[in-house]
């Protein structure tokens, strides 16, 4: 089935189609393999949400690289719990190691700071962050430095491309903003 088949219905309005995902994250992958061309950095993805998105960035990555994987928990519904809870850490040590952290959507920019604050004190080489969304109206207060961004969006839940509501949408090739209605 194509990314762009008339069978997938968005539950809210189109806010980044599949062909802009898809220009985003070749751009994106272009930026990393010239900034990472004489390292071989680890992209860590957080889990569940950031796998499409990593999936697709790594295809463009012409550099030597390796993944690992976060699974952390700070949403009940549409809003943010506040606090972060790490489900899954990684599995190897990123001592002395170039780190190229891969969000898929900054909200609030808390969740990513208590992650990065972390990854810090396990004495990486380098930490940067590579972010496919950020909300428009995301407070800089938490002071992460996104060096990658794909694209802003307004101050709405999203779905599709990875991004869920409740275990739902994730297969969408585009990025909707959740009908208030569906997200209840």
């Amino acid at each position: 089935m194509s990314r762009n088949h008339p069978d997938h219905r968005s539950p809210g309005q189109i806010l980044v189609t599949a062909a802009e995902i898809d220009d985003i994250v070749a751009r994106l992958g272009r930026e990393i393999s010239v900034d990472y061309a004489d390292r071989h950095p680890i992209l860590i993805s957080l889990l569940k949400g950031g796998v499409v998105f990593l999936a697709d960035l790594i295809r463009h990555l012409t550099i030597p690289h390796h993944i690992e994987f976060m699974r952390v928990s700070s949403y009940e519904s549409t809003r943010s719990k506040g606090a972060v809870r790490i489900i899954s850490d990684l599995d190897t040590s990123i001592d002395g190691r170039d780190i190229l952290l891969v969000e898929d959507v900054i909200d609030t920019g808390m969740t990513l700071a208590y992650i990065v604050d972390m990854l810090r004190l396990r004495n990486p080489g380098s930490l940067e962050v590579c972010a496919l969304l950020r909300k428009r109206v995301t407070p800089r207060r938490a002071g992460i430095p996104i060096r990658y961004l794909g694209h802003e969006i307004p101050d709405t839940f999203v779905v599709g491309y990875g991004l869920d509501h409740d275990e739902n949408y994730r297969n969408l090739p585009f990025i909707a903003a959740l009908d208030p209605g569906l997200g209840r």
